[in-house]
């Protein structure tokens, strides 16, 4: 009897530790596709000057396509379906809702301290020369930001490159790279948005959003979490952006 269990846990330590090894040698994967497809989203809106709606169809294209890829190397179905207890994902999802209204109250709050030092003018001249976005189809951007763009963006950077990094034993450098290119790849949203120190400031505040983000997500081992407080900062995003254009006030 003991020795059929001591064979069952070398098995199942194997079968472990070959999933580790497989995942290590996809790595290289994540990390240069996601570098790829981070900088022809950036190309595409700074230097061609694509319209909203046509980068939002590019960015989910290659948002999904890439991981779709690699799970369908990995079979990995574990990016969605926490395999921890129901009851236990779901007291685990709390720290995703209380993490989203925290957010939420800070990100309103920085609008109020830092209003009087941001040039309001340019960006909303970015948005409707750039992006095609005005006062008329804001609310409808706004809906689709809280609720789709939030859902593409945390399966493909906490999803797909941070559980698929950090499911292969390389913690730090998970953490480090998927918060990072989360950080640059807003970078061409805010470009020209701030003067330097609130650039620079609004970059370092993404990188440890991003790396909350990625904490909250270990909880369940699903971007579930994640999701939940993007939702819940993009919601405050979009009031702000709904009091820029004159539609509310606060």
């Amino acid at each position: 009897m003991w020795k059929n269990l001591t064979l069952e846990r070398v098995s199942s330590n194997n079968k472990i530790f070959s999933m580790k090894n497989e995942k290590r040698t996809l790595v290289p994967y994540i990390l240069i596709s996601s570098l790829l497809a981070c900088a022809a989203l950036y190309y595409m809106e700074q230097e061609i000057g694509v319209s909203y709606p046509i980068k939002t169809g590019v960015k989910l294209l290659v948002f999904l396509i890439i991981p779709v890829i690699y799970f369908a190397f990995t079979k990995d179905k574990n990016i969605y379906i926490s395999p921890t207890s129901r009851s236990n994902e779901k007291r685990s999802l709390f720290i995703g809702l209380f993490s989203g209204l925290l957010f939420f109250v800070i990100l309103i709050g920085v609008y109020y301290l830092l209003q009087s030092f941001i040039d309001f003018e340019p960006i909303i001249s970015d948005l409707q020369t750039k992006l095609n976005v005005t006062p008329l189809n804001f609310i409808f951007v706004g809906i689709y930001i809280t609720l789709g763009n939030s859902f593409i963006e945390e399966f493909f950077f906490r999803g797909f490159v941070f559980l698929g990094i950090y499911k292969s034993g390389r913690t730090v450098a998970a953490y480090l790279f998927s918060s990072l290119l989360f950080a640059l790849y807003h970078i061409m949203i805010i470009r020209s948005w701030f003067t330097l120190p609130l650039f620079l400031l609004a970059v370092f505040g993404l990188f440890m959003v991003g790396i909350l983000f990625n904490w909250m997500d270990t909880k369940s081992r699903n971007f579930l979490n994640s999701w939940i407080a993007h939702i819940l900062a993009d919601v405050a995003i979009i009031l702000i952006g709904l009091k820029m254009f004159g539609i509310v006030n606060f």
